[in-house]
């Protein structure tokens, strides 16, 4: 089996469902000890752990609010602290919320920013001391961060887009380490928020070149590109996986 994770340990934020559980399993697969992050779920995150250690490799579900930055760098260092190091960093949870501007209340855009935005910063505030030489953050965006092509997502573009400006930030205070810092940006994924064949998914459908939903590996098998050695000179870059729909 190629394992070109072997040895590594890895924390994915909101890991019990969707891209965040296919990257779990698939680091684990390639190598990785993994542990992952989920919000209330524990059947869902039970799922998960018996997936990844399926693979032979170690897992920690870990219970935490994103919103909490307290409880998202304590993640961290429960990782660290489990698998005795800290290699890759996956900032995946964020929460989905579509609505008129007149409609959003600001309580709803302040929990939205302290999960799409404060929350990947305090992971990545936590993880860089602890992290190798050579370790990895990696950011699951959105395509709206390319293309907003249908109204009422000002809201969630304006929260996943700011993780560009941190992508690029820390790709150039980390790279004299070489830390890689990327990130992934997901056209329509077949997942729990957005199913393949939801309402609107046949209109979703027609705006992408390949006429279809990616699965959620799909996305997985981007991370761990980036994850992996073959990625070791990738840095500050963001990889559009759309299956055309920006193009």
């Amino acid at each position: 089996m190629n394992t070109p994770l072997e040895g590594k340990a890895a924390l994915v934020t909101g890991g019990s469902r969707g891209i965040g559980a296919a990257t779990a399993i698939r680091l684990a697969q390639d190598g990785a000890d993994v542990a992952f992050t989920f919000h209330s779920n524990e059947t869902a995150a039970a799922a998960v752990v018996e997936q990844i250690k399926a693979t032979g490799g170690r897992a920690l579900a870990i219970q935490a609010d994103s919103a909490d930055a307290g409880a998202v760098m304590a993640a961290v260092e429960q990782t660290a602290a489990e698998f005795g190091r800290f290699d890759i960093l996956v900032n995946n949870a964020a929460t989905y919320v579509v609505e008129p501007l007149e409609e959003l209340d600001f309580a709803a855009f302040d929990r939205s920013v302290a999960v799409n935005i404060r929350a990947p910063f305090a992971a990545a505030k936590a993880a860089v001391p602890l992290m190798a030489d050579g370790g990895r953050i990696i950011s699951i965006g959105t395509l709206v961060n390319d293309r907003v092509a249908f109204p009422n997502y000002t809201h969630y573009a304006t929260t996943k887009t700011a993780l560009i400006g941190l992508t690029k930030g820390l790709a150039r205070e980390l790279g004299p380490r070489g830390i890689t810092v990327n990130l992934v940006n997901p056209g329509p994924t077949d997942t729990e928020l957005n199913p393949a064949d939801g309402p609107y998914a046949d209109t979703i459908r027609g705006f992408t070149a390949l006429g279809r939903f990616a699965e959620p590996s799909e996305v997985a098998g981007a991370v761990a590109f980036l994850a992996g050695p073959d990625g070791r000179y990738v840095t500050g870059a963001t990889l559009t996986i759309d299956g055309g729909f920006t193009s």
